[in-house]
């Protein structure tokens, strides 16, 4: 194909070229940052036309997993390409390829090359402010997200201090009528229930208390290998009521943390008492404890129905529960928060692979 051109057709060349970077630039102003897609089939659209050979000519962009192409894209095609950047790391590129057949590659202008560059770097900028507006999206989340718990772990403490006197009395003054109704069975079962009751509660309080970090803590330098270990060989039944294997790794033979017994004995229950309850029958839990420099971390996997995004936030806030009434109080998960919190350590979750959830539980050495 004849490659000459004239000072008429370059001028024509330059007014289109002109007008495709700043249809690109509005295109990029105008968009929002969740239509990505539909963003770079219009930039496509717009670079094909302000090529020399519009009907002759492809253009294919990629960006991460995203490839778009614009005209008919051939494998014999000469072709210059530009890489697009955010970031310093390249994170896809922008072709316009022609076929081999009919072309040479004296067929680009040195101003299509230059504005192929442009508008690659159009792109970057443009997924360099969009990685920008994720990330303030979830650190203001996590915000908003920490200022709940702390008005949660501050009214919390404050229902448990108040409820705790009362529930006192209610034993105490029950254990009492008991000792006087010896003789009456239906007055000694009533009163049974009512201290069981009270117990009950008693015991919801302690929760409450644990996820407002209100309970006092024994801390010791302990093997947690061990205490893990017993508190699994303790939950033996509850595995093989659904014949779920439960398969325990170490990095080392010992691994010592300054740790409440007690308390990590109840965050090890708690994860893994959920894990069975969501795994389904011969499924598998996976408990890997590993020693790094500065910290030991506990990951707890499992292959059950996994956590829904929608409820991703709101899991370690009290009284929140998936499961239905009567099998849960909603309060397992924030004891858990409450009691790693105390200790200075961090709880995370995240997608099992193909399906469930891995529960990553991390205390500081120090």
């Amino acid at each position: 194909m004849e490659n000459q051109i004239t000072l008429e057709d370059k001028l024509k060349e330059r007014i289109k070229e002109l007008t495709c970077l700043y249809r690109v630039s509005s295109l990029i102003k105008d968009s929002g940052f969740n239509d990505l897609k539909e963003l770079l089939k219009e930039i496509a659209l717009s670079l094909k036309e302000a090529v020399r050979f519009p009907e002759e000519a492809f253009v294919e962009i990629k960006v991460e997993n995203f490839v778009f192409v614009e005209g008919k894209k051939r494998e014999d095609a000469i072709f210059i390409i530009s890489a697009i950047k955010s970031f310093g790391k390249i994170k896809g590129s922008v072709t316009i390829g022609y076929s081999k057949q009919k072309f040479s590659e004296n067929s680009f202008l040195e101003e299509e090359k230059l504005l192929l560059h442009q508008i690659a770097s159009e792109i970057g900028d443009f997924l360099e402010r969009k990685e920008i507006n994720e990330k303030e999206a979830i650190a203001k989340r996590q915000i908003e997200r920490v200022g709940r718990l702390t008005i949660l772990g501050e009214i919390t403490a404050g229902i448990a201090h108040e409820l705790n006197t009362p529930l006192a009395n209610i034993l105490g003054f029950s254990e009492l009528l008991k000792e006087q109704y010896k003789g009456d069975k239906v007055g000694r079962e009533d009163l049974s229930k009512i201290i069981n009751s009270a117990i009950y509660s008693r015991e919801v309080v302690k929760k409450l208390m644990f996820f407002s970090c209100e309970m006092p803590q024994q801390m010791m330098s302990v093997d947690i290998n061990i205490i893990i270990n017993e508190a699994i060989s303790l939950l033996k039944p509850s595995f093989s009521k659904k014949n779920i294997r439960c398969n325990i790794t170490f990095s080392s033979d010992k691994i010592y943390l300054k740790v409440d017994k007690i308390q990590l004995t109840q965050v090890i229950f708690n994860l893994v008492i959920n894990a069975i309850y969501f795994s389904e029958e011969r499924g598998k839990i996976y408990i890997d404890v590993i020693e790094k420099t500065k910290n030991v971390q506990i990951r707890i996997s499992d292959e059950g129905s996994g956590i829904e995004p929608v409820n991703s936030e709101n899991i370690f806030n009290p009284f929140f529960t998936t499961k239905p009434t009567g099998d849960g109080s909603g309060l397992g998960l924030s004891v858990v928060h409450g009691i790693i919190k105390s200790h200075k350590g961090t709880i995370i979750h995240q997608p099992n692979s193909p399906k469930g959830t891995i529960f990553v539980v991390s205390f500081p050495k120090s």
